[in-house]
């Protein structure tokens, strides 16, 4: 749902809509992109609604990433708590630039505008967990591989074939990935 939720009526609110309770336990990391995404936005924690705040805790096992990705509603800032993260974000066409850097414990970098491309990678052999803080209380995440190659129904391998100068054997088999 875009935007705020229906707010609680007053009378009825408690502590539990201020409590989110089990980022202490490690995401589970086995799955092709090796890493785990726990969001606490407004959908999981009452209390954040109207406030315009969210975060999440990001695990990544080694070599893992936080695939290519976006927040339409949010600017995002992350914050490493263990490991070894390389980070990037690339810049609006035309000029497409990219600036990556490689953070430790308590290093912290910010990916803006709102909207701009952004990614996590693992470069160490033991595991990431970071702490992103967002701008939005539903910052949204649109993972640009997932979106692009399962989109359902499918982009016309057409489209595809052009924009990223494949051939359809090379566009079907994205396509079967996602």
């Amino acid at each position: 749902m875009l935007g705020n939720s229906v707010c609680k009526d007053p009378k009825l609110v408690e502590a539990n809509d201020f409590l989110f309770s089990g980022l202490h336990i490690a995401g589970n990391t086995t799955n092709v992109v090796g890493s785990r995404v726990t969001p606490v936005f407004a959908s999981q924690l009452r209390g954040l609604n109207t406030l315009g705040i969210s975060m999440a805790c990001v695990d990544i096992a080694p070599w893992g990433v936080n695939s290519p990705h976006s927040h339409p509603r949010a600017t995002e800032i992350c914050t490493v708590l263990e490991g070894t993260l390389e980070v990037g974000f690339i810049t609006s066409n035309p000029e497409n630039r990219h600036f990556c850097k490689v953070l430790h414990k308590g290093d912290v970098f910010v990916f803006l505008p709102i909207g701009l491309i952004h990614y996590q990678r693992n470069i160490g052999y033991n595991n990431v967990v970071a702490i992103a803080a967002l701008s939005s209380q539903n910052p949204g995440a649109i993972t640009i591989g997932n979106a692009v190659f399962g989109a359902t129904p499918e982009i016309a391998s057409e489209v595809l074939i052009m924009a990223f100068q494949l051939d359809k054997n090379a566009i079907n088999y994205l396509q079967s990935k996602f």
